[in-house]
């Protein structure tokens, strides 16, 4: 299979051999990303643990240790995907990854909350950088015949890492303590680092490259970063109403001048004609939904195991394991799929499938442990429901746009999901993040995934990424 080289932006090509395979680019990619993935769950099954270490945190303060990753990331995202396609997407990708390992470092060494939190920002800015930039490499190396395989099988690799990082982490935690949550990212990463050092290629023409926008990246970060403080900090006593609506109205006008600026700037950030796409602009707004869900779910799996049916921590990581194994296989045979019958049926029957998940949660578990009985079905529904929508939503985000705007095209989208997990996390915190649950706690946030799950599946229902014949 010969490496590829787009004719426009930056290209990155697997090797100097004419017929190399794109599978070794395709696992230096992966590896980094399976990080990145690994490190927005796996703190669900570490939150009690790093809490409990930081004596007088309160849940709304301790859930900045998430949340600060997570905020950054997101709106670091499209920033990160513009200066990989001017710039060079080995360069991004390998100062992301050098980036992400040392704060990685930084945050396992934290001796305070703040100092936890700020190294998680430096963390969220190298993730940002290494993840756009690495599916456009999985894009670039991989001809336009198999790349619903390729792709679907990235987003498989990430999927799956969300999917098991809560697992995981409870593992790790329980054993060796939270900060090891951080030291498992150095060998993979350096891993890859080095293997991405020898094997990736840049090839650049110089009229590829265009001045960064700064004004847009600076209403973007400012208008998803207020937004997502105003959600996050909904729960908590120390924000009055008026400041919380005075910093989401800033959000709110940040991004109404961020899309006013784009619309005249000479070279702007965002392509706004993306989202005359109908496909991108649906698939992006039933990634929010479902990246609501998603964080909502992992994170109530913990609460309920933990204080209601009193499992211990690597019991509740154990128990949740099955459904993260579904994902892959799901994924795989999606992908494949997909190449012939487009992303929309497994788009859609997936989500319907979540929700069905959600609605088991809702309505068989009671107060007793029934795992066998009451809980693995519901298990299985949401790693089936996961494994069919996660990787096809970054997958038919890009499916039909043109090779200049993957990067840029698949952040915006990885930038949606993790706002929508802004506010996962946000409204299980606010429901759940108090003392005496009960059983009846977690009814409201499951009626909310049922909500968003069809939701999902009802926006992709006009996705259309079949292949012309």
């Amino acid at each position: 299979m010969t490496a590829t080289t787009t004719t426009s932006g930056a290209a990155v090509i697997a090797a100097a051999k004419p017929h190399a395979s794109p599978w070794p680019v395709f696992w230096i990619a992966s590896v980094a990303v399976f990080l990145v993935s690994l490190d927005t769950t796996m703190l669900f099954a570490a939150f009690r643990a790093i809490r409990a270490g930081f004596p007088g945190t309160s849940a709304a303060d301790m859930s900045w240790v998430l949340n600060a990753y997570t905020v950054v990331y997101a709106a670091m995202l499209i920033p990160a995907g513009g200066l990989a396609d001017t710039h060079g997407r080995k360069k991004v990708f390998m100062l992301g990854v050098t980036l992400f390992l040392a704060a990685s470092a930084a945050c396992g060494l934290s001796g305070t909350v703040g100092w936890l939190i700020a190294a998680r920002v430096v963390q969220a800015v190298g993730a940002a950088m290494l993840t756009p930039a690495s599916l456009s490499i999985v894009l670039d190396a991989f001809p336009h015949s198999k790349r619903a395989v390729a792709v679907s099988l990235w987003g498989a690799v990430g999927g799956l890492a969300a999917a098991i990082g809560p697992s995981v982490g409870s593992f790790i935690v329980d054993a060796v303590g939270w900060q090891w949550a951080f030291y498992l990212n150095l060998p993979l990463g350096a891993l890859s680092l080095w293997r991405g050092a020898a094997l990736l290629k840049e090839a650049k023409k110089p009229e590829s490259r265009r001045p960064v926008d700064g004004v847009g990246m600076g209403l973007l970060m400012v208008g998803v970063g207020a937004l997502a403080l105003s959600i996050v900090q909904s729960e908590s006593p120390h924000w009055s109403a008026t400041e919380l609506a005075a910093v989401a109205s800033t959000g709110v006008i940040a991004l109404i001048g961020f899309v006013l600026w784009a619309r005249v700037a000479p070279a702007p950030l965002v392509d706004l004609r993306l989202f005359k796409h109908r496909t991108y602009t649906f698939v992006n707004l039933a990634t929010l939904a479902f990246g609501i869900a998603f964080s909502m779910m992992f994170f109530a799996f913990f609460f309920y195991m933990t204080e209601i049916w009193h499992y211990t921590l690597p019991q509740a990581g154990l128990a949740i394991t099955p459904g993260p194994l579904l994902v892959i296989p799901f994924a795989i045979m999606s992908g494949r799929l997909a190449a012939r019958l487009g992303h929309r049926p497994f788009l859609a029957g997936g989500g319907l499938i979540y929700a069905c998940s959600g609605l088991w949660f809702l309505l068989v578990p009671g107060a007793q442990p029934a795992y066998l009985t009451h809980w693995l079905p519901g298990l299985i529904l949401s790693g089936v429901g996961v494994g069919l929508v996660l990787p096809s939503l970054s997958a038919a985000a890009v499916n039909r746009l043109p090779a200049e705007q993957y990067a840029v095209g698949s952040a915006v989208n990885q930038a949606t999901r993790q706002i929508g997990s802004v506010m996962g996390v946000a409204i299980t915190v606010l429901l759940l993040g108090h003392a005496g649950l009960t059983h009846e706690s977690f009814v409201p946030l499951y009626v909310c995934h049922v909500a968003l799950a069809l939701l999902t599946a009802l926006l992709c229902l006009p996705v259309n990424t079949k292949p012309s014949s």
